[in-house]
């Protein structure tokens, strides 16, 4: 693994406060109780049948590899999320131990924000007064819809019910920052049922919403069943139509659409920090800081090196300590720079005009990349930021990919 006290102290390229000074740590729990259709993230489905040891051995490896890291140097982090996989399938013992190292390798008064994600299924109250006791305060549930006829195209197997029983068992253990995963433009879905949908989310008032639009990843048996003519995807127009529905009901509901797929509930509570309900953890992915990851198929950023943890338990777990690693990248000032100023456009704050001014040379041809997608109404300037228009939010990723 990269020896984070090298990498640190090397030069940054970020936007703006409160993630430039900020590290994160991601922590990539692989194991599910069934493999959703459209996700294509690493993932194995477990049986405590057939795998008896396996989440132990797992769990071992993974507090060895974090106290290996912070052995080199202690790790300055602010940020903490647990990703998957469903990490709320790992069991509460093996919990306890991956918290403990945490508390024993980290000032748990410098983080301000750890999040776990949570099938609902999974969300159980020994499991969240074991959370909210050990400093977790966020937790994302992934309820994707509320139609247990798109639930099925998804093959998501959890009982929209259970999505409120979840919410309401955070709460009750002390964990009240509560974010939804929803997914729209889902083949058979209509205005209508999207509405529905809306609606019942809204009813729940969590902290935080993430809305995105399906996408069909490579190799996943939901492209499968597209390629095979089983399925059929929503056509532009009509996922244009859901997008704006999206944006329009939770808008008017209070909260502040603050990056492309992600709202965040507004709020006068004094007590809320400067970036309120905004997760903070994907704002150091937005601002283009660094970040460490652990687990396999975990990825890093420090500095314009990027890499993960090959995406193989068994090889994470034969690995320990140090697991082996792949994929590294080592980005140009140049390249860091696009990578900062695609990231930076997700934010509907945009990326301030004097960030851009100072980093990027007057010779670089994004500034005429710039210009003309301002003269398309694609970007505008908006309160000394670039930020992509209305019209440019539809088809953002092809927007910020002029701009790499």
């Amino acid at each position: 693994m990269q020896q984070p006290k090298q990498v640190i102290s090397g030069h940054r390229v970020t936007l703006f406060q409160p993630t430039q000074n900020a590290l994160g740590l991601y922590l990539h729990i692989p194991f599910c109780f069934h493999k959703c259709h459209y996700c294509d993230f690493y993932s194995i489905v477990d049986s405590d049948l057939q795998h008896k040891s396996r989440q132990k051995h797992f769990t071992d490896a993974l507090c060895c590899e974090l106290l290996a890291a912070n052995d080199q140097s202690p790790l300055p982090v602010r940020t903490i999320f647990v990703g998957g996989g469903t990490p709320t399938l790992l069991k509460p013992h093996f919990w306890q131990k991956i918290l403990e190292t945490l508390h024993k390798i980290l000032d748990f008064d410098l983080i301000d924000e750890f999040t776990v994600e949570a099938n609902p299924e999974t969300v159980t109250p020994e499991l969240m007064r074991l959370f909210s006791s050990q400093g977790v305060n966020r937790i994302s549930i992934g309820a994707q819809s509320f139609d247990t006829s798109l639930l099925k195209v998804l093959e998501r197997w959890h009982d929209p019910q259970n999505v409120l029983k979840a919410i309401d068992t955070a709460r009750d253990a002390g964990i009240h920052n509560i974010n939804l995963d929803m997914i729209f433009a889902i083949p058979s879905q209509t205005l209508t049922r999207l509405e529905s949908d809306l609606s019942a989310v809204l009813a729940l008032q969590p902290d935080h919403i993430s809305d995105y639009s399906l996408i069909f990843e490579p190799n996943t048996p939901l492209t499968q069943k597209r390629n095979m003519g089983l399925i059929a995807p929503l056509p532009e127009d009509a996922e244009r139509d859901m997008y704006q529905l999206v944006i329009d009901r939770l808008t008017s509901a209070g909260y502040d659409h603050y990056e492309i797929s992600n709202y965040a509930k507004s709020s006068n509570n004094p007590d809320l920090p400067a970036w309120g309900n905004q997760c903070l953890h994907n704002l150091l992915y937005w601002h283009n800081a660094n970040w460490l990851g652990f687990g396999p198929a975990a990825a890093s950023h420090m500095n314009g090196h990027r890499w993960k943890n090959l995406p193989h338990l068994g090889k994470y777990i034969e690995g320990s300590p140090t697991p082996p690693t792949t994929d590294h990248e080592y980005l140009s000032r140049r390249d860091r720079l696009g990578e900062a100023l695609m990231l930076g456009l997700r934010l509907r704050q945009g990326v301030p005009i004097t960030w851009i001014d100072s980093n990027i040379p007057s010779t670089d041809p994004r500034h005429q990349t710039i210009a003309e997608l301002k003269q398309i109404n694609m970007l505008e300037v908006r309160d000394q930021s670039l930020r992509l228009t209305d019209q440019g939010l539809f088809v953002a990723d092809a927007v910020i990919a002029k701009l790499l």
